[in-house]
């Protein structure tokens, strides 16, 4: 039988694999890439247009979010072609709604990105 870890190592560990996991995403997967890319500019955006602290916190959500819901995605699809490599509809049906959460978050952070800029550049 193994000795359990002390809580903090545990902890510490687990910090550590999500690290590895978000640069692997990062490292790995276009859409993401692309995702970053947007949230790198609407952070500029921010500060050039000197945003308040709620629509910060609007945007950083927003970010968050889709990015958050495109790793789960990710690892959605991973899975289902490690299950099931060849095409199957029941993949396919499971693979589309992972897709689909990820488009509705981004529907969701366009809107919340176009409700705090549109005033601000026009």
């Amino acid at each position: 039988m193994s000795k359990k870890e002390p809580f903090v190592i545990n902890r510490l560990k687990s910090v550590g694999y999500a690290f590895k996991g978000m640069l692997l995403l990062l490292k790995t997967e276009a859409s993401i890439k692309i995702q970053f890319c947007i949230a790198v500019i609407m952070t500029i955006g921010g500060f050039y247009y000197n945003i308040s602290s709620t629509e910060w916190i609007m945007q950083c959500f927003a970010i968050g979010l889709v990015m958050s819901i495109e790793g789960v995605n990710t690892a959605i699809e991973a899975i289902a072609d490690f299950i099931h490599p060849e095409h199957h509809e029941k993949i396919g049906f499971i693979k589309d709604i992972a897709a689909g959460a990820v488009f509705i978050a981004s529907i969701a952070a366009s809107i919340i990105g176009l409700i705090i800029y549109i005033p601000k550049v026009f």
